[in-house]
């Protein structure tokens, strides 16, 4: 009989999760120990009252996928390339190191509880294969009063090709309010007061966009409602002549996939709750297998727009997850990694939180994914079966559309910049809205070339 040792010295819940987030777990357990044993880390900034700065929490992890072949194959898609549901995971729990990192202070008697709050958005510019080094890292770019902003990257061979946004909240372990953030020392470098006055005007725009939604805005609630109301009168000939409708219209409704999972104690973090990066990986393949079934060939992920976090998910909780094509046009944003004319689809994944012995269901988590679907140049138009699904797409093509033209505002911000024909020296907010730069600019758009 075969038998087998299986005691272990260490448990932490990182045990059952990937390598990379069962060190950055494990790291920062060690942390909370040396809070709880030394009253906090010795350092310059270790008073709540001093301001520190992004380099204090700074995270950076490299990937050896050129040498372990044990993580490689952990990472590995079935198209050779890298997982992107794995890296999901990690950067949601390196983004939450850095917030620790950044909120623990000397002498305070709690630990601060960190949340992710949302992801406003992960920026996908190309997909690496498995085969080459890859090099995860992030920094804090913005702290308000008790959320902060942390900016992370992915690298490989030296090319940024992920780039992500997460919003973290800071709450007492004790009472689960809203607690203060030790504030951030921004230095007079471009990088950081740009960042930061990015971080600032994102975190207003959503604090402006949660207001209009909560009292009505006029302005706003014209606008969904017009092109609610448009796109449910292009519904009509599906709804009342389905027989006689334009065969190339299909309902919203008709593109959903679902599925339903019990939370396991093996998917938990170190707050006991379900592990937002795994809520993240399977939402995201949810997602492209709802891309994948309508557009008939294998999507080409892009970008993640607005992840929210709106309930904890706990142990033995039933998740249902589902999903829906909100919309597809052509590829038109300044930030997609593919060849401008394919068709990119706009999937919403919805998480709830179901008690069946209270016939009762509760909205967790909410996300957008962007996907293109390589060669078609046509498919099936999405349209509404009521007001209400009229009124969902509406909202998030909208919100689309607000992104692009911020997209399209900053690449052209570029034009009052002196850009050299052999050596150009392109800056990480440049790359991150200019992911084929060096194919643009060998097009010498007029908009780029020296006045």
């Amino acid at each position: 009989m075969l038998r087998r040792n299986f005691k272990c010295s260490h448990y932490s819940a990182g045990n059952h999760q990937n390598p990379i987030v069962e060190q950055l777990w494990a790291a920062r357990a060690e942390s909370k120990k040396q809070h709880r044993t030394s009253a906090g880390i010795s350092s310059p900034y270790a008073a709540f009252n001093t301001p520190r700065p992004p380099s204090f929490s700074a995270l950076s992890i490299h990937y050896p996928f050129s040498t372990n072949e044990f993580l490689r194959e952990t990472y590995k898609s079935p198209w050779g390339r890298v997982r992107f549901g794995s890296i999901l995971e990690d950067l949601d729990a390196c983004a939450g190191n850095i917030a620790f990192r950044h909120c623990v202070c000397e002498g305070s008697w709690e630990e601060p509880l960190i949340v992710t709050a949302g992801v406003d958005r992960i920026l996908c510019r190309d997909r690496p294969t498995i085969e080459h080094d890859m090099v995860l890292s992030g920094k804090i770019s913005w702290v308000g009063a008790s959320a902060m902003e942390i900016v992370m990257n992915v690298t490989s061979q030296d090319k940024s090709w992920l780039e992500a946004r997460f919003t973290f909240v800071s709450r007492s372990s004790q009472t689960n309010k809203a607690t203060n953030i030790v504030p951030l020392l921004v230095s007079d470098s471009v990088e950081e007061r740009s960042a930061f006055e990015k971080g600032r005007a994102a975190a207003q725009r959503k604090k402006e966009l949660r207001s209009a939604l909560a009292c009505n805005s006029h302005s706003y609630t014209l606008d969904v409602d017009k092109l609610a109301k448009e796109l449910l009168a292009q519904a009509t000939p599906l709804l009342t002549l389905p027989t006689l409708a334009p065969p190339e219209l299909i309902l919203l409704n008709q593109t959903e996939l679902q599925n339903a999972l019990i939370a396991q104690p093996q998917q938990r973090n170190m707050h006991n709750r379900i592990f937002g990066g795994f809520l993240m990986r399977r939402a995201f393949e949810l997602a492209f297998a709802t891309a994948y079934t309508f557009g008939g060939v294998k999507p080409n992920f892009v970008e993640v727009d607005d992840i929210s976090f709106l309930a904890p998910v706990n142990v033995g909780d039933l998740i249902l997850f589902k999903s829906r094509v909100l919309y597809t046009s052509e590829t038109s944003r300044v930030t997609s990694a593919e060849v401008n004319g394919d068709l990119q689809a706009i999937v919403e994944v919805e998480s709830f939180v179901v008690s069946p012995e209270k016939v009762e269901s509760k909205l967790s988590n909410k996300f957008h994914f962007t996907f293109v679907l390589p060669g078609k140049i046509s498919c099936k138009k999405v349209v509404p079966c009521n007001l209400a699904e009229a009124r969902r797409m509406a909202i998030r093509m909208l919100a689309d559309k607000e992104q692009r033209e911020a997209d399209i505002k900053n690449v052209l911000s570029l034009s009052s910049k002196e850009v050299e024909k052999e050596n150009y020296e392109i800056t990480p907010e440049e790359a991150a809205v200019l992911p084929r730069f060096s194919r643009i600019l060998s097009a010498k758009p007029e908009f780029l070339k020296k006045k």
